[in-house]
Order: structure tokens, then C-alpha cells, then sequence
């Protein structure tokens, strides 16, 4: 297995002046320029006395300067802290300090917000938008980071070249990354991930969906998670893939212009994001063609003319769909089976850097989560038929929660296997079903398990129903739902509606998980960045 950063350190001497980081329909910065950022940063390291393995943290939106920031970091031995530009500025606070994170790369409208007492262990803080210091309370740093140009010019008078650059990788087991988690649970931890967990990710990557330099790539989710700054940063862009950054969520316009400028060679993104293309575009242009769908033959040409066109609609050279995050409502899965669409559903988790599972589209099997990336068992006496825990362990998995023994305690088996917390089957050929949350599960009466997930799964499937989540109310399953409905619908017609999806769903579900009622939520439902719902706020 080849280290990522030595793999990053040929492709810069390789491909010196070619793009490696851009925003779209911004500014762009090539291999070149990456190789001068990081070894001005290593100089401005030396200067102010900041040691490798000293944490520091970035709390802005996606940029190539971002992506910047995070080689300065990750290459020259300091710990990475990236934050979500969407935390509370109290918990960007509280996870700063949490992270011992002595610097802050930090976009100066979230700083503005910011209580630098709040932080005492930070030395200053660093706009990432221009590279000026916003505050500090260390003179050293602050003047080592003002003088950092003229430090570079003086060991450097004849600027850069490719044979200069060397990036260590004597570090396999050396903590590189803490990525604090926003799940469903609401209690974000510091996980320790390692350059071997990243190494390993990348090349895991290769093997199965590998990339070719000179290719592009539109990176849209967020790079304070794993499953964006993993799978659509480090792995295409060691490889001389051009990574193009949308920054704020774009509209459907607006990434649709991107992807056809762009031409991405992959779209890495959530089901809700290829949920909503499905309602928008193909279900109604589907419908407009159901007498022909029932025709032999012509169905086939009718569904691979849709194919082409959405492959089109995202740039054209698109070899595969990656999603993940969430399960694929099995209406949209079904359509884009019967259409060839190149896509596969994978799973993970911030603490498998971040895959868990994977399969290529043609051997995608619907309704699971891809196979093992590495080991997975499911803590089962009948892991077919009868759902378990599923636990994982590889070089890819978290060493363990930073500074937070109590969820260490509980994290590994005896034996020293991940708990993952989800319930899940694997059958004979090694397909990963996932039946669950082990917190979310309902354990009814007549004590039959009651896995709300697959419940919602029915759910999605019934009429007006755009999300939804099963709780337990005094014995009975309640489903909350939020509906597609038109703001003119009379209000006799509204009130029947929450009936008709209870009778809809009902009648395709066993007697033990029937639903009980439907309330009808007025907002969708708040989410994690993977899209998750928070269920701990609806409980």
C-alpha cells in the first residue's frame, strides 16, 4: 500500500503546472502553487515554535483555500480539526478548545462570532478567505505568520521546483485527523483517525473506482466531513484530479451549470440530492410515457434514453454515482435499476475514514449497502435472517475518541472488533443489509423488534410522503411525516391525508409494526451534513 502523501508529493512534481484546486468560477491554484503553500507553512511552523503533532483547526466553507489549509496541516505533521461551518459558534468554541487546537483557519463572518476567551489554549486565528490574521494572543505566531512570504523568499530566493518537494510519510501510525461527528445522537466526538486509516481509504479507492489525472471532479459535500473530504478531496486530487469547489450549497441550477462546465468523471453525493432529481425530472417525464413503459422492447429504449440524458445533464462523463449517508428510497432505486443509471449505494461512517462498504454499480445488489471494505461481522446467531450489530474492523477504523475514555470504553468488542450501532444482515454472498439503528430500535409488547428504518422505507413509498420517522408513543408506533403538499389544498382534503398514508403503508406491513398514526410535520426535518435526520430531537 502506497502512503497518500507520497502519492500527493509525485503528482505535484509531476503535474507542476497544472490545476489542482479551483472554485468554480473562481480562483485557481495549480500543483505548483500547492507545493509553495505547504513549504511556506513548514518555514512559518519552524518560526513560531508550533511543533508536529500540535492540532489545529478549520472552521470555514468549501474553498480551494480550504483544501489549502488542509494540506498545510495534514502534510507537515500537525493534527487536522476540521469543523462544520454550520456548528453553533458555541460549540465551535467548546470543540476548538476540546481539540487543543492551537490555530484556526476560520472564515471571518463565523469569527466575528466567535469568543476568543472561550478558546484560551488558541494562539490566533487566521482568515481563510485571504490568508490575514484576525486576532492573536502569541507574538511569535503572529509575527511568524506576517513575515512567513519574506521567511519563504530567504531559504527560497530562486522560488520552488519540483525536485524541492518531499513529504514525509515515516507516519503510518500518527494521528492525522480528528473529525468531531454531528450524527443522530447529537454529541459530537473527537474520532482519531491516522495517515495509515487515510492511506488505506485511498487505496481502497483506487482498486474499485480509480481515477486518472487530468480528470475533474465537483466537490459539493462538506469538507468537515469524512465522506466529502475523503472521497471527493484527498483520493481524486493525490491523483491529479482538478477538484472544483461549489462553496455554499448550490441551487439545482446552479449545480447542474457546474456539472456541465466541470464534466466530472464522478458524482459523490447523498440520496436525498438524487431523490429530488427523480421527482423533479424523471418520475414526470416517466409518467408522460406509461402507456409505452408496458411495451417489451420499447420500455428498454425509453429507459436508456433517460439514462443518457441524466448522464448528460450531469457533464457526460460521469462513470459512476456514488451515494451515501442515507438508504435510497426503494421507488428511486427500482427506477434507476430498470435504467442502467450507473450508480451504487455505499455505507460508513466518520469511523472508517469513512467506508464500510462498497460494491461497483453492475454488481450493486438493491436493497444492500455494497459488500465488506474490510472485515465486518454481524453479531448474530443467524447473521442471514436474524439482524445484529454490525462491527468492523481494518486498518481504516478510528483508533479510538479523543480525550473521551467513557465512549472508548464502549466503542471496540473484547476482542477488539468496532461497534458500529447498526443492525444489520449479510447474506451468502456478502451483501451488507442495514435494518437499523440499535438506539432507534423498538422492542413492542409481544416483544418482536420493530426496526423503524424499515418501516420509513414503506413510508417512502406512499403517496404525498417526502420524509418521514416512526417513534414510539405509549405502546404504539407514530409516524411523523413531511408531505408534498400544495398550499391551496382545501383543508377536508389536508385532514384526510394523514389516514391515507397510515392505510397506504399499513396494508405492506406486518401486523407487529403496523402504524398507529400519522401527524403531519409542517417544516422537513432538521439533518446531520450526511443528510441523516436527527431523530434525538423528535423522540
Amino acid at each position: 500500500m502506497k502512503h497518500y502523501l507520497k502519492k500527493l508529493e509525485d503528482t505535484v512534481r509531476e503535474r507542476w503546472d497544472y490545476k489542482a484546486l479551483c472554485d468554480y468560477e473562481g480562483e485557481s491554484f495549480t500543483y505548483a502553487d500547492l507545493a509553495v503553500h505547504i513549504e511556506t507553512f513548514r518555514l512559518f511552523l519552524n518560526e513560531a515554535g508550533i511543533a508536529k503533532r500540535n492540532k489545529i483547526a478549520i472552521c470555514a466553507r468549501n474553498s480551494a483555500r480550504w483544501a489549502i489549509a488542509f494540506w498545510q496541516i495534514n502534510v507537515n505533521g500537525c493534527v487536522a480539526v476540521p469543523l462544520l461551518a454550520d456548528f453553533h459558534p458555541n460549540s465551535v468554541c467548546a470543540l476548538t478548545t476540546h481539540s487543543d487546537s492551537v490555530l484556526l483557519f476560520v472564515d471571518d463572518d463565523i469569527w466575528e462570532k466567535l469568543t476568543p476567551a472561550q478558546m484560551p489554549g488558541l494562539k490566533a486565528a487566521i482568515n481563510v478567505k485571504d490568508g490575514q490574521l484576525l486576532w492573536h494572543r502569541d507574538e511569535q505566531v503572529a509575527k511568524a505568520w506576517k513575515s512567513r512570504v519574506s521567511i519563504f523568499n530567504h531559504h527560497h530566493p530562486n522560488g520552488m521546483s519540483p525536485d524541492k518537494v518531499s513529504y514525509s510519510t515515516k507516519n503510518w501510525d500518527k494521528l492525522a485527523i480528528i473529525n468531531y461527528t454531528s450524527g443522530t445522537t447529537g454529541n459530537p466526538k473527537g474520532v482519531m483517525l491516522t495517515y495509515g486509516a487515510m492511506s488505506d481509504t485511498d487505496e481502497f479507492s483506487n482498486t474499485h473506482f480509480p481515477n486518472h489525472p487530468g480528470e475533474t471532479i465537483v466537490s459539493m459535500l462538506p469538507m468537515a466531513h469524512m465522506y466529502g473530504l475523503a472521497i471527493e478531496f484527498i483520493h481524486p486530487n493525490v491523483d491529479g484530479v482538478t477538484v472544483y469547489f461549489l462553496g455554499k450549497t448550490p441551487s439545482p441550477t446552479t449545480l447542474l451549470k457546474a456539472m456541465q462546465d466541470v464534466k466530472p468523471y464522478m458524482v459523490v453525493t447523498v440520496p436525498l440530492v438524487m431523490e429530488k432529481v427523480y421527482a423533479s425530472s424523471i418520475k414526470p417525464a416517466l409518467e408522460k410515457m406509461k402507456a409505452l413503459l408496458g411495451i417489451p422492447y420499447v420500455n428498454n429504449i425509453l429507459y436508456s434514453t433517460i439514462r443518457k440524458k441524466l448522464i448528460s445533464a450531469f457533464g457526460g462523463q460521469v462513470r459512476c454515482f456514488i451515494m451515501g449517508g442515507a438508504a435510497l428510497k426503494p421507488e428511486v432505486e427500482e427506477c434507476f435499476q430498470r435504467m442502467r443509471l450507473p450508480f451504487t449505494v455505499g455505507y460508513g461512517m466518520t469511523e472508517a475514514c469513512p467506508l464500510l462498504g462498497w460494491e461497483w454499480w453492475t454488481k450493486f445488489v438493491p436493497g444492500s449497502c455494497g459488500k465488506p471494505v474490510h472485515d465486518i461481522r454481524i453479531d448474530s446467531k443467524d447473521p442471514k435472517n436474524v439482524a445484529g450489530e454490525i462491527q468492523a474492523r481494518g486498518r481504516n477504523i478510528t483508533i479510538g475518541y479523543y480525550k473521551n475514555p467513557e465512549a472508548n470504553a464502549v466503542a471496540f468488542t473484547d476482542d477488539g472488533w468496532f461497534r458500529t450501532g447498526d443492525l444489520g444482515t449479510m447474506d451468502e454472498e456478502g451483501n451488507i443489509f442495514i435494518r437499523g439503528r440499535i438506539k432507534s430500535m423498538i422492542l413492542n409488547s409481544s416483544g418482536q423488534n420493530i426496526y423503524p428504518e424499515e418501516v420509513e422505507s414503506v413510508l417512502s413509498g406512499c403517496p404525498y410522503v417526502v420524509e418521514s420517522i416512526v417513534v414510539e408513543r405509549n405502546g404504539k408506533l407514530v409516524a411523523l411525516v413531511y408531505a408534498d403538499l400544495s398550499e391551496d389544498m382545501p383543508a377536508e382534503e389536508r385532514n384526510a391525508i394523514p389516514e391515507e398514508i397510515r392505510t397506504a403503508a399499513n396494508k405492506a406491513l406486518p401486523v407487529y409494526s403496523k402504524i398507529s398514526k400519522v401527524e403531519l410535520m409542517d417544516l422537513p426535518f432538521e439533518k446531520t451534513p450526511k443528510m441523516s435526520i436527527k431523530r434525538y430531537l423528535y423522540q
